[in-house]
């Protein structure tokens, strides 16, 4: 990469499950060549909007609010085709009965809790009463019947601490699965519009990197999880399971999903149904 310019600012999702699209950018060096920010989906999503960003990972659902501005990555992304483990319903009681109680929303992911009221209205049938909290199982089940978790938070709410105090955990992966037949996109990687338009072969660039580590980290996907694992309240076995049940792609059938959940949902999230993608050219 050309150090002549200024780094590209570069937002990096600090939850697990973006772990191997940058361990192979700290294995190769290439992680020095960028301008890195930390900082939960949410964050990040308004720190790209705002321009504080040039290139990072945005939430679904402000990726489309915010279209207009920004040039998507192929071929890579934060989703699922089936379950995701990391994007949870965790409750008290079946979610049919879920009509009128009280559900909190953890506050550091809109794409999986528009997800998830989505799917509790139109697939399961039922209108809870919704308030956002901090991601905390033992305080929000301290006042709800049932609590959305993305992240770590959901991954310990998911194998460790809902089967320890008997709750019913239900994955949104999977529940949007069996109710659309569809892959889901929690996530993609974007480049501000002007950026681009400023620093195309820089951008391009941070692309094939992301690319490259994603390939090397799956690759040796057992050596990450075993990594990992040394800071972690998880075994390598689970994360490795983690790390493959995750879907980094992001192609025509991720598109269709993104199209899908866009016609189903924009009405009322402050976008078109028809909103349009634009993807970064080779």
């Amino acid at each position: 990469m050309d150090n002549s310019r200024t780094r590209p600012r570069v937002g990096h999702i600090q939850f697990l499950n973006c772990l191997p699209l940058y361990w192979g950018l700290a294995r190769t060096g290439t992680l020095l060549d960028f301008e890195l920010t930390k900082d939960t989906p949410e964050k990040l999503s308004e720190k790209l909007v705002r321009g504080d960003l040039d290139i990072g990972p945005i939430t679904l659902v402000e990726f489309l609010k915010h279209a207009d501005e920004l040039v998507a990555f192929p071929d890579i992304a934060v989703g699922c085709d089936g379950p995701v483990m990391s994007c949870v319903i965790v409750s008290k009681v079946p979610l049919d009965q879920l009509d009128g109680a009280r559900v909190a929303l953890g506050s550091t992911s809109r794409t999986s809790v528009r997800l998830a009221q989505l799917l509790l209205a139109e697939s399961v049938g039922v209108q809870p009463s919704y308030y956002t909290c901090p991601p905390d199982l033992s305080l929000m089940m301290q006042e709800a019947d049932a609590a959305v978790l993305i992240g770590d938070a959901a991954l310990r709410a998911n194998l460790l601490d809902g089967p320890k105090f008997g709750l019913q955990v239900h994955d949104l992966g999977t529940l949007w699965k069996e109710w659309t037949g569809l892959p889901f996109v929690f996530a993609v990687w974007a480049a501000r519009r002007d950026y681009l338009e400023r620093e195309p072969l820089v951008t391009r660039k941070v692309h094939e990197a992301f690319l490259s580590s994603r390939d090397l980290s799956l690759d040796e996907v057992s050596k990450v999880a075993e990594q990992a694992a040394r800071w972690e309240a998880f075994d390598e076995r689970v994360l490795e399971q983690y790390f493959t049940t995750l879907d980094f792609r992001f192609g025509a059938p991720q598109l269709a999903a993104v199209r899908e959940f866009a016609r189903r949902v924009g009405s009322t999230t402050g976008f078109p149904a028809d909103v349009r993608v634009e993807l970064l050219k080779s």
